[in-house]
């Protein structure tokens, strides 16, 4: 007998970092709710298989969707990112009671949300302890553990705040994936033939100056001005690794080029650990904020597998 699929139901899917990753981990998507249609179109664009549900998360019921196996989601991170004010609960984007509402209707066998490290802070131990009493009190084993993508192979330095809850009924055990035990490829190395696209003739001598990881790549909000690749201090990191961090290319440096060369968003999205297939979008502005502010799917897809195995435990 072929075991059916498990399946997934996704809040706040974004650009589908999370949903591509858990999709490679071998679940099936039943839903994928995101409320900006230019992530919509993105999402369909690439897996046109998907359901997507462009919706306000504030206006979606899961009822239909009870008993599905995972419910999955990126509850936005601006409440407890150090990039904003970190008003935490008083933040009108902070989505977690309507997480919790939707686990209540859904009542899903198991639980994934992330979250960006802010969400660790000391001055949010009260309401992350609450968070995590209401999820045990309805029926759920909650854990909370701060990975990084670049345990996973993903070249960048990106750590993310992962909560997974298996439902009490469950016979299985989940466990954290252990880092792969090998460093991530760094920057020269993952992006050598992008950069080399239009015949750079400088290109080996900047692969040999990028042998680092990336820094922690950012999206920034609607509100963000053009695309660039972060504050000074990530700006700093990244001239140490060759790279123009004040703007964001079309394409790669021409063959006469001379300086600091900027990065193009397919050579972002590679970093955030993207297959080279995936699209974004014409706006490059858009694009650079998708890409930034997605789960990287090779992280998610590590936690995805160990999430099926504990939902496939047979005593």
């Amino acid at each position: 007998m072929v075991p059916r699929p498990l399946t997934c139901l996704e809040i706040c899917a974004g650009a589908g970092g999370q949903a591509l990753g858990l999709a490679l981990a071998g679940f099936v998507h039943v839903g994928l709710v995101e409320c900006e249609q230019a992530y919509c179109n993105v999402l369909k664009a690439n897996r046109p298989e998907w359901p997507v549900i462009c919706a306000d998360v504030n206006n979606f019921s899961g009822t239909e969707f009870q008993g599905v196996d995972l419910l999955s989601g990126g509850v936005p991170c601006p409440p407890f990112s150090v990039a904003g004010k970190q008003l935490g609960p008083d933040d009108e984007r902070d989505l977690f009671p309507q997480a919790l509402r939707l686990i209540a209707e859904v009542k899903p066998r198991a639980l994934m949300l992330e979250n960006v490290k802010g969400f660790l802070d000391p001055r949010f131990a009260p309401y992350r302890a609450t968070i995590l009493q209401r999820i045990s009190a309805l029926g759920y084993r909650p854990q909370i553990k701060l990975l990084n993508a670049c345990d996973y192979g993903v070249p960048q330095l990106r750590p993310r705040v992962v909560n997974v809850a298996l439902r009490q009924d469950e016979p299985g055990v989940f466990s954290y994936p252990d880092p792969l035990g090998e460093s991530a490829p760094s920057v020269g190395t993952v992006l050598a033939d992008l950069m080399a696209e239009q015949g750079w003739r400088g290109v080996t001598a900047w692969v040999r100056g990028a042998q680092r990881i990336a820094p922690t790549l950012v999206g920034g909000s609607k509100k963000h001005g053009g695309p660039d690749l972060g504050p000074t201090r990530a700006r700093k990191i990244w001239a140490e690794l060759g790279v123009d961090g004040t703007g964001v290319a079309d394409q790669a440096p021409a063959p006469d080029f001379v300086g600091m060369p900027r990065l193009t968003p397919r050579m972002l999205a590679r970093l955030q650990g993207f297959p080279d297939t995936w699209t974004f979008g014409p706006r490059k502005t858009a694009a650079c904020r998708m890409i930034g502010n997605a789960l990287p799917p090779p992280l998610a897809q590590a936690v995805g597998q160990k999430i099926k195995e504990a939902l496939t435990y047979q005593a």
